[in-house]
């Protein structure tokens, strides 16, 4: 167990229990978007009522990795983002289940007494109406009523969440966005701009002898979602540093000096000096244009030079607003 922000945060693969019995809702929280905000503001309005602590229940890597193992997942947050994220929300406690086989076997009864009530000592939960949990097979496929009267035999009241908005809105389809390049929708679902975090890497030097030096970014987790290629305006956050610095970041295969290997390759605007060995978070704000062909090095860097202004403009248009 540790504290983040103040939340506690239990894993529960190494410690037996909660300390304490709580109202609950349980979840992946990928990206803890703003769907996800308004499940929790509902939780922590219920354990208000309830007098007990606010509890998210969630995975420590998606269900489905367990159940297909060849399956690659695209993250929207990697664990210690989803925490970060999630202790931001000002809820008592999250607890981290690391999901196996064998839980993956519970059927929804045996899951909401061994691990709900036996482990966590939920005593309400908030659940949508069309959410499933627990083994399921062509016979059984519990309802929502179904879960309430499994509650009501272990002692556990399950409430339904109320719909967000008529809006779709849903982890899947943020990943659907970035997927296609459009960060400001979703940035708007998220509630913050989507980032990526890694290490600079020695590169080619392309974008140095462009007249353009970049930071060739080597991701922390393969598993997290990069954005459609192309040139994006960014925000830069150095290291451990609070301060965020404007630049513009391409993503592709250079396909002007036929690149075989996608690269994630960030400019900072007005940053001199060298950055390798550093760790950066790119978040992406706008997007300026397809990633494309030039016919020489001299008009790839002209076009540089335009984004970098595109870039500059739009970022402190923002700030304006």
């Amino acid at each position: 167990m540790y504290l983040c922000s103040g939340m506690k945060t239990i894993f529960l693969n190494k410690e037996p229990q909660a300390s304490e019995p709580c109202v609950a809702t349980i979840g992946m929280f990928d990206g803890v978007h703003q769907g996800h905000r308004f499940v929790i503001d509902c939780l922590r309005e219920e354990a208000e009522r309830q007098q007990l602590p606010s509890c998210v229940v969630t995975f420590e890597r998606p269900p489905r990795q367990i159940i297909q193992p060849d399956w690659k997942p695209q993250m929207l947050s990697t664990l210690d983002e989803k925490l970060v994220l999630l202790s931001q929300t000002e809820i008592d406690m999250c607890v981290v289940l690391s999901f196996t086989k064998e839980m993956s076997q519970l059927s929804a009864y045996d899951f909401m007494q061994q691990v709900l009530k036996e482990q966590l000592g939920v005593r309400v939960l908030l659940t949508g109406y069309d959410n499933h949990f627990g083994h399921r097979t062509a016979e059984t496929r519990e309802t929502f009523e179904d879960y309430q009267r499994y509650g009501q035999s272990l002692g556990m009241e399950v409430k339904c969440l109320p719909p967000y908005t008529s809006k779709r809105l849903s982890s899947s389809f943020i990943r659907e966005l970035l997927a296609e390049g459009q960060v400001e929708e979703a940035n708007e679902c998220l509630g913050y701009p989507y980032s990526i975090s890694g290490t600079v890497v020695t590169g080619n030097h392309i974008g140095t002898d462009l007249g353009f030096p970049t930071a060739n970014l080597q991701t922390d987790d393969d598993s997290k979602l990069i954005p459609a290629n192309g040139v994006y305006a960014v925000k830069v956050r150095l290291s451990d540093s609070l301060e965020q610095k404007h630049g513009m970041a391409n993503i592709g295969r250079r396909p002007t000096f036929d690149g075989k290997q996608t690269t994630i390759e960030t400019h900072i605007l007005r940053h001199f000096g060298p950055l390798y060995g550093q760790r950066l978070s790119v978040a992406f704000i706008h997007r300026l244009r397809d990633e494309q062909r030039f016919d020489t090095p001299e008009a790839l860097s002209a076009q540089l030079f335009h984004d970098a202004e595109t870039a500059e403009e739009q970022l402190n248009k923002d700030i304006e607003e």
